[in-house]
């Protein structure tokens, strides 16, 4: 039963009996013919740090979020080989399906970049059009940052994540390193204070940083994914901060010249989250997509 609020009803979605796997998701009102499915990164993050400005959409769209298995408030502490990427996928398509979707727009950050890709690929016929939105399609080179010295000074003074080298890491070390990470993954000094507020606001968990300090985490990027969506002829977009310290921007736009059906949208004076840091020029390159 969807409990409404002001702007997104939430709910608990079971899309697994073995293992019991219930997702929470919240949803705009929206047409049952425009769906955005909208995927988090992290994977230990949950999905509200991307509400604003997606909302924006709605009634236009209904878009629909979900925190993954093991994050926010879906089920937690699973056993580690049940935390995957293709989990994910099988989730979210029954997620799709229990919601009587048939096919919807896909939305993937960061790391849910790399699981919308797993998704397109596995289900072709479930997705209208692809956003690979400040991630990547293939592996991010050793020398990637090169010809960007600022970049590189960013990236070296970056502490590394606790959570790394932790045998049994935590919810509050992932949230101490996304609080640490503000000035690499948000560009402009002027947005921090916001992304700052919804970190404060995200339910951390630390589920996936066990599964992969342990070795147990398969990658999630699949293999020859440019190749692979090009033969699918799938409109897609690739929205991207010029800034972005995780995944270079220059790998999005090889990727749109790879695939003849995608087109690149890189934002300036924008870093990983470019959602924060560019938000109205973000939601606008993204409707305009949509509604071709």
């Amino acid at each position: 039963m969807w409990l409404t609020g002001r702007v997104l009803a939430e709910s608990l979605v079971q899309v697994s009996a073995d293992p019991v796997v219930r997702l929470l998701v919240a949803q705009t009102d929206g047409p049952g013919d425009q769906v955005l499915l909208v995927i988090h990164g992290g994977p230990d993050w949950d999905h509200t740090y991307l509400r604003e400005p997606l909302t924006e959409l709605a009634g236009r769209h209904r878009v629909i979020f979900a925190d993954l298995r093991g994050c926010g408030r879906s089920t937690r502490g699973l056993p580690m080989d049940q935390y995957t990427p293709d989990a994910i996928v099988a989730d979210l398509l029954a997620l799709l399906d229990i919601a009587g979707i048939d096919n919807a727009d896909v939305l993937g950050f960061s790391y849910g970049g790399t699981i919308a890709q797993r998704l397109t690929l596995a289900a072709p016929y479930r997705v209208r059009t692809l956003v690979i939105s400040s991630s990547t399609t293939v592996p991010v080179p050793p020398n990637a940052y090169d010809d960007w010295p600022q970049g590189t000074a960013l990236r070296n003074r970056q502490p590394r994540p606790a959570w790394l080298t932790a045998q049994q890491p935590t919810p509050d070390q992932v949230r101490a390193d996304a609080i640490v990470a503000a000035p690499v993954n948000v560009w402009r000094e002027v947005a921090r204070p916001d992304y700052l507020r919804r970190i404060d606001q995200i339910r951390f968990s630390a589920d996936w940083a066990a599964a992969f300090a342990a070795g147990a985490l398969p990658p999630a990027l699949p293999s020859d994914a440019p190749a692979r969506l090009a033969a699918l002829g799938l409109p897609v977009l690739l929205l991207h901060g010029r800034q972005d310290l995780t995944f270079p921007a220059a790998l999005a736009e090889q990727a749109a010249a790879a695939i003849p059906s995608a087109q690149a949208v890189i934002l300036d004076q924008a870093g990983h989250m470019t959602h924060i840091d560019q938000p109205q020029h973000w939601i606008t390159a993204l409707a305009a997509f949509l509604s071709t």
